[in-house]
């Protein structure tokens, strides 16, 4: 007992030596200002003669092999799902058999191709169940003319699914299948993210289904070239070096406590395959166009009507003329400025959004693009010197902040149904290609003279051949927020005529 006594108090005396011993080094480092509080960090020169700082022993440093990985991957494996997206085949422009007179002389398309039929084609990738009555976001690129949507569950159960809406411009889209008590993923905060951070990524690449990697954060509002000439595109990308590789676009990035902190998306490689980099969209751009999707049909997107460049990618000769180290720089403003308006002048260098710091333009772009038309944000922008905040209220794309109904809103603004081409109406119009007018209502085509039973085979120079095709010209015209929004239809009246209509839709 004695004996049991004694060691115990030997303890105790270490103990109180020890917590001496702490306190008289951290007392010392203090009067010596080495440390200056918990986390501030003096310099003292190193063995090298180079001044650095003082390291701290155990300074809140977690090695990775002490990282539990498992949870976070038994939370969302389950609601990551497979899906296969399956374009029935369509008849395409094939070897020129004959040369059809009525297109050659007229200048209709092709020249009067024939037509032959292409095979089904099958696409395959992820997507990740959001919500327990079935709600599925994946990326637009997996499902894009997709005529049927299957979505298989970890537990190999499959399911037909319904395109909710889609966004080419973030590359988002959201799918619904029927049920109830699905598994899911919690958003976390992509914002909170930080360079070093361990990530997993979920998916099924090659059709490798329930697959998991790990990385880190490499970089974060990452602008990545994609070869889209859609310059609203929205690229502000979290960089990993997780391996995603084909078939897991549409994954999960999740954090290690099982939250969805971003959507796998691309890579980039030279061979296709995965070569070190990964990119995946925030959640918070695709968490607020779900929202979107699921409340309108379509993403209310809020403009400031600017029209802006990096300042790091400025020339000398440019960047010498400014005070602002980075940011965005204003280089004019579009029509129906909300920007103008508010007092933002050009050669203002944008620097915070609702006093959160941008250092690009991709930075902006991502934190514009949480709002919806009619919010009013706080702009900070660097003016020769001069921090100058600005309130600004969003608009939409038309230069109000009304809500955008649907995703057909382009069909609606013309003010028309349309229908695709039977092979009949095709042969007795000897034409491979076209979509008719099949009914009207108050609208842009009404207003132009056009009639029931007008057959377009152009707009704007583009061959249509399906309604999709209209709509999605449409759209890129009304994207283009300058005075230029001129739809230009080519096409055959009901009497056998051909007829130009010139259309603007910017009024």
């Amino acid at each position: 007992m004695k004996r049991i006594l004694k060691n115990a108090l030997g303890i105790a005396l270490l103990a109180v030596i020890s917590v001496a011993v702490t306190v008289g080094a951290t007392t010392y480092l203090i009067s010596k200002k080495y440390l200056s509080g918990p986390h501030e960090i003096s310099s003292t020169e190193s063995e090298y003669g180079f001044k650095q700082p003082t390291q701290m022993v155990n300074y809140n440093t977690v090695a990775a092999e002490n990282i539990d990985f498992t949870t976070a991957a038994e939370k969302a494996i389950h609601a990551v799902v497979h899906i296969k997206a399956t374009t029935k085949s369509r008849s395409q422009s094939g070897a020129r058999q004959y040369i059809d007179p009525f297109e050659y002389f007229f200048g209709f398309g092709d020249r009067g191709s024939r037509q032959r039929p292409s095979q089904a084609r099958v696409g395959y990738g992820s997507g990740v169940i959001i919500s327990t009555d079935g709600y599925v976001i994946t990326n637009n690129h997996v499902v894009e003319d997709a005529d049927e949507i299957e979505v298989t569950l970890n537990d190999e159960r499959t399911f037909t699914s319904k395109l909710i809406g889609a966004d080419a411009t973030t590359d988002i889209a959201l799918l619904k299948i029927e049920g109830k008590d699905f598994p899911t993923i919690p958003f976390g905060d992509s914002d909170k993210l930080k360079v070093g951070e361990w990530v997993l990524a979920v998916g099924n690449p090659f059709n490798l289904t329930s697959t998991v990697t790990a990385g880190i954060v490499s970089a974060k509002g990452r602008g990545v070239l994609t070869g889209s000439d859609d310059r609203d595109k929205i690229a502000s990308y979290i960089q990993t070096d997780a391996a995603v590789n084909r078939g897991n676009s549409g994954g999960a990035l999740v954090n290690t406590k099982g939250e969805l902190v971003g959507i796998n998306t691309l890579i980039y490689s030279e061979t296709g395959n995965f070569a070190g980099y990964s990119f995946a969209i925030p959640i918070s751009i695709a968490g607020k166009v779900s929202t979107d999707l699921k409340q309108y049909g379509a993403v209310q997107r809020a403009m400031l009507g600017v029209s802006i460049r990096d300042v790091k990618g400025m020339s000398d000769e440019e960047k010498g003329k400014l005070k602002a180290l980075d940011g965005a720089y204003v280089a004019e403003f579009t029509q129906f400025s909300s920007a103008k308006g508010a007092g933002i002048e050009t050669g203002d260098v944008i620097t915070a959004v609702n006093d959160m710091k941008v250092k690009s333009v991709s930075e902006l772009q991502e934190r514009i693009s949480r709002f919806r038309p009619g919010d009013k944000v706080r702009i900070t922008v660097d003016r020769n010197g001069a921090a100058k905040t600005y309130t600004v209220e969003l608009r939409n794309m038309q230069g109000n902040t009304n809500v955008v109904k649907g995703q057909n809103d382009a069909v609606e603004l013309l003010g028309a149904a349309f229908k695709e081409l039977t092979d009949k109406q095709k042969q007795d119009r000897r034409i491979s290609y076209g979509i008719e007018v099949a009914a009207l209502f108050n609208g842009k085509l009404k207003d132009a003279g056009i009639n029931k039973g007008f057959i377009i085979m152009t707009a704007n120079d583009q061959r249509v051949s399906a309604v999709g095709d209209l709509e999605k010209i449409v759209e890129r015209i009304l994207r283009n927020n300058g005075e230029d929004q001129l739809l230009v239809l080519k096409g055959i009246n009901p009497d056998g005529r051909r007829r130009y209509y010139a259309i603007d839709l910017a009024n």
